[in-house]
């Protein structure tokens, strides 16, 4: 399976959402990463074709979704960021909704419903109303009625917001097993959720891919770049103001602080902290690129 997005244009009014986006995806998970209004919405929605692009193409195995229509959109699987379900129907009715609106005969709803639920855990509560289910219960319902239908793309927005951390693994475990022959795409906020299973990783900015790699490649453009530092309280004003700060962390005597340097500087600018090099993370990537939008969030 190939999905190819060629030359994807698309502005509103004066605002360009996408411009130029250009990219080949095949099995595998893809993370897509970028702040708000990034163009990760619209993207989503020109890829499910629920919203048309101003020019551009989308293509699966080198067909135009144009000319295929509905055989295109029975490939697909959404799982929208917020909650889509019905309070008062059991996840087995629920799903057996799904499967009607994707126009799904009987016999194979009846087939792929306790499968599905299964898959994700949800079998034992079939009959149990989804208005009772925890957040993470309801998170793997709708991840679920993405997959009726056997879907071989997956599109999954935030699929983790809102889960505690055990969960959050669940629900990673899960998409990873999924993407053994699918094409799956994570759009969230929450890097960690992707660095672990991400194929490769899309950063966005402004409507337009900037970065398309594999994430090791993606973290080797910082080496020489991440930092610890351990500080004193008094220090640290002084670090925040002359880095990019990653994250801070009280140890028994002291702060560890985590920093990227800026581009123009060295580990010479360390040179008065006491201070070691680490790995590069995923996180520490989107940081750096999107370093300029963090500071205007932080300023407003």
């Amino acid at each position: 399976m190939e999905l190819m997005l060629e030359n994807i244009n698309k502005s509103y009014g004066l605002i360009k959402a996408l411009n130029g986006f250009t990219a080949v995806l095949d099995d595998g998970v893809y993370g897509l990463l970028g702040p708000n209004g990034a163009g990760k919405s619209t993207l989503i929605k020109i890829i499910t074709d629920s919203l048309k692009s101003d020019s551009g193409s989308v293509y699966i195995n080198g067909k135009s979704i144009k000319t295929i229509g509905d055989s295109y959109r029975s490939m697909l699987g959404y799982m929208p960021q917020h909650h889509g379900v019905y309070p008062s129907f059991t996840a087995a009715q629920f799903l057996s909704y799904i499967g009607s609106l994707k126009a799904m005969d009987k016999k194979r709803i009846e087939d792929e419903v306790p499968k599905i639920l299964k898959s994700v855990n949800l079998l034992d509560v079939a009959h149990r109303r989804i208005g009772t289910f925890s957040g993470g219960m309801k998170q793997r319902i709708m991840l679920a009625q993405a997959l009726m239908g056997d879907p071989k793309i997956l599109i999954l927005d935030e699929p983790t917001a809102g889960l505690d951390p055990k969960e959050r693994i669940r629900m990673r475990n899960l998409i990873s097993g999924y993407a053994l022959n699918r094409i799956v795409i994570i759009a969230t906020h929450v890097v960690s959720d992707i660095e672990y299973i991400a194929k490769k990783v899309m950063l966005i900015k402004k409507g337009v891919l900037i970065n398309y790699d594999y994430p090791y490649e993606l973290c080797k453009k910082l080496e020489d770049k991440v930092y610890e530092i351990e500080a004193s309280e008094v220090e640290l004003l002084d670090i925040i103001l002359s880095f990019n700060v990653c994250n801070i962390q009280k140890s028994a005597d002291n702060l560890i602080v985590r920093i990227l340097l800026h581009e123009h500087q060295t580990e010479y600018d360390l040179s008065k902290y006491s201070h070691r090099q680490t790995r590069a993370t995923i996180e520490d990537v989107y940081l750096s690129v999107f370093e300029e939008e963090r500071e205007t969030e932080v300023m407003q």
